[in-house]
């Protein structure tokens, strides 16, 4: 097993981040986003999740990233404001490696810690790897959304995940 340290991400994490996340959006429909992502653009991605006080880690061996995590404002409405949306993405390789787990592990008790009081997770489906780290996690199935997105020229169903911390 390969051992990794979970740190804070910083902008200058951007092009490894933007790395493990464009093939994603390159070859699947696990994120519904067509155009690769840009460093600079994902520099400010980072930016603005950090500047609103929300986590944005990243597990790190050896000085390259394995993979990351980070949590959004569920909603902007002001109800919300007890909310947040997380996403994990792993590099290539490193699915079942304990990465996405160890990310998770390390930012749900800083949301805890923060007073958020719900957390969602949007999952394209099918993709039982992503649903069941969800559900080790204690999220549970509270909606399925039938062909929401196309992408590939074809449509894909979305679900929305939901845990109370």
């Amino acid at each position: 097993m390969i051992k990794f340290l979970i740190r804070p991400a910083t902008p200058e994490d951007a092009d490894q981040v933007a790395a493990i996340y464009n093939p994603y959006i390159l070859d699947t429909a696990i994120s519904f986003e067509e155009s690769p992502v840009e460093a600079a653009e994902m520099a400010g991605r980072i930016r603005r999740v950090l500047e609103a006080g929300l986590p944005w880690l990243v597990a790190e061996h050896g000085g390259q990233i394995l993979g990351y995590a980070y949590a959004t404002r569920w909603r902007e409405r002001h109800a919300y404001r007890f909310s947040v949306e997380c996403t994990v993405y792993v590099a290539s390789g490193m699915a079942r490696s304990g990465v996405g787990s160890a990310l998770y592990s390390a930012m749900f008790p800083l949301l805890r810690q923060a007073g958020y009081h719900a957390v969602v997770a949007v999952i394209a489906l099918p993709n039982a790897a992503s649903v069941a780290l969800h559900e080790r996690f204690g999220l549970k199935k509270v909606a399925h959304y039938p062909e929401i997105g196309f992408k590939f020229e074809r449509w894909h169903d979305v679900g929305n995940w939901q845990a109370l911390l």
